[in-house]
């Protein structure tokens, strides 16, 4: 039997850790994040950094 193509490519796959803080406000962005291709990671403070690292790890990817 044929397989039919991923549709969300592999190159694209991160796993996004968030740190469990009891006395953080509601909607804190902090944790951890590893592109599962590459292996990068590092740790963010904020939903700004998260989205930095992954458009990042995304252009290189791309890149030639």
């Amino acid at each position: 039997m044929r397989q039919s193509p991923p549709t969300l490519p592999t190159d694209h796959a991160f796993v996004v850790q968030f740190r469990a803080e009891p006395r953080s406000p509601p909607r804190c962005w902090a944790g951890r994040v590893e592109h599962v291709v590459s292996g990068q990671a590092t740790h963010f403070h904020s939903l700004e950094e998260l989205l930095a690292f992954i458009s990042r790890v995304v252009t290189a990817v791309q890149a030639p």
